[in-house]
């Protein structure tokens, strides 16, 4: 090519000049599989908006996946008549989490009931307390951690002696009191658990830092799906061997939550999940459509709205049953809502800011449904269809009282 002289660049704009095999294929369905936008987005200045990032540059892979998940809560989740449940596992609240998303969502109205490990509520509970967690590093010397009192999170550093014992003791001090001593589920717990985070972020001047508090405030109902497994279950256990009342009843947890969903169906509305992590909280949240379907013979169809942010692999087991598409199998998911499932894999303290970020740009706070203070009549709902449906009698021969 002679020196300076362009190439010669044609665009090719028939398909004359290809082979007469290749030009004759039939592709019924080309123009359907090509119909989506064009990947030619333009080079980030540093002058764009966030929600505008997720939007025109998370293109393809699972920043795609985060971007439909962000559009399918803003764009379908927040309507009005649609009951939104969030669940929670991994240590979120450590990591500041609960500050930075989960409060402001539940301030905005775009969370109605929630389903968290009992450890992401204890640790919630150092925030309201104003006891501090430090950044830290997750290489460090955990012997030499230990002798000198401090916990690691990973890369979150606990003071033992002056955050974590010192919050057990005034847990202890709280669950003693008059008002926990009966049975409950741990939504009641956390309500009342709330209340004196509410007290303790006004009194140390504090705003908005504490989950329990947010939720306490909104009305939101929180469930822990294991409430042995934390250091909340474990100080009820101590104040238990010295005499306490306090009975947390798992049985109230799974009909109080499956009622929440059920009204949201038989009001006209919908309900929808989002699930940042998996485990137990996960299931929890997930079985309350066949708590409906197969053991109360209650006729229903599943979730309408589904998004999962996770790590977790279904062929080890680690997320078995929680696909949106195995989940259609257990009757946890509409078949029919699956155009409406998302599945993002990927860190959710990477993923939870950024969904944050954008609903709150994208939407305006919805009205709080406050399902905590609705507690007796959806109960009192799901206890009438689930008699009338299956035409049973109480287990000593009696009617029914609702």
């Amino acid at each position: 090519m002679a020196k300076n002289r362009k190439p010669h660049l044609r665009y090719r704009e028939d398909l004359s000049d290809l082979p007469d095999w290749l030009r004759k294929k039939k592709c019924p369905h080309r123009d359907k599989y090509l119909s989506g936008p064009r990947i030619l987005p333009k080079g980030i200045r540093g002058k764009e908006k966030l929600a505008d990032i997720i939007d025109e540059k998370f293109l393809a892979y699972n920043s795609a996946r985060l971007r439909e998940g962000c559009r399918l809560f803003v764009e379908k989740m927040l309507e009005p008549d649609v009951t939104i449940g969030m669940s929670f596992a991994g240590a979120l609240t450590p990591a500041g989490l609960g500050c930075s998303c989960i409060v402001p969502l539940i301030k905005a109205g775009f969370v109605d009931w929630i389903v968290a490990t009992g450890a992401n509520l204890y640790h919630d509970l150092h925030f309201a307390l104003n006891y501090p967690l430090y950044m830290g590093r997750h290489n460090l010397d955990d012997v030499d951690l230990r002798a000198n009192d401090i916990v690691r999170i990973y890369d979150v550093l606990v003071g033992y002696s002056d955050c974590l014992m010192a919050t057990d003791e005034i847990l202890r001090n709280i669950l003693t009191q008059p008002e926990f001593q009966k049975e409950m589920g741990t939504a009641e717990l956390h309500h009342l658990l709330g209340r004196y985070a509410a007290e303790w972020e006004r009194k140390a001047g504090l705003k908005d830092v504490s989950v329990l508090a947010a939720a306490y405030r909104a009305g939101v109902p929180c469930f822990t799906s294991s409430p042995g497994d934390s250091t909340i279950g474990m100080n009820i256990a101590d104040v238990e061997l010295r005499g306490s009342k306090l009975r947390i009843n798992p049985s109230i947890d799974v009909n109080e939550s499956t009622a929440y969903v059920l009204a949201a169906k038989r009001s006209g509305g919908k309900s929808a999940v989002v699930l940042w992590g998996g485990g137990s909280p996960k299931n929890f949240m997930l079985q309350t459509e066949p708590q409906i379907q197969e053991v109360l013979r209650i006729k229903e169809y599943g979730q309408d709205y589904f998004f999962q942010v996770t790590d977790a692999r279904p062929d080890t087991g680690g997320l078995s049953g929680a696909t949106p598409s195995e989940a259609v199998s257990w009757g946890k998911v509409d078949p029919a809502a699956l155009p409406d499932a998302v599945v993002c894999y990927t860190d959710t303290t990477i993923a939870m800011p950024l969904f944050t970020h954008y609903a709150l740009s994208r939407h305006k706070p919805r009205k709080l449904k406050r399902l905590y203070h609705r507690r007796e009549e959806v109960l009192k709902a799901l206890r009438r269809e689930y008699f009338l449906h299956n035409k049973v009698k109480m287990l000593d021969g009696s009617d029914p009282v609702f």
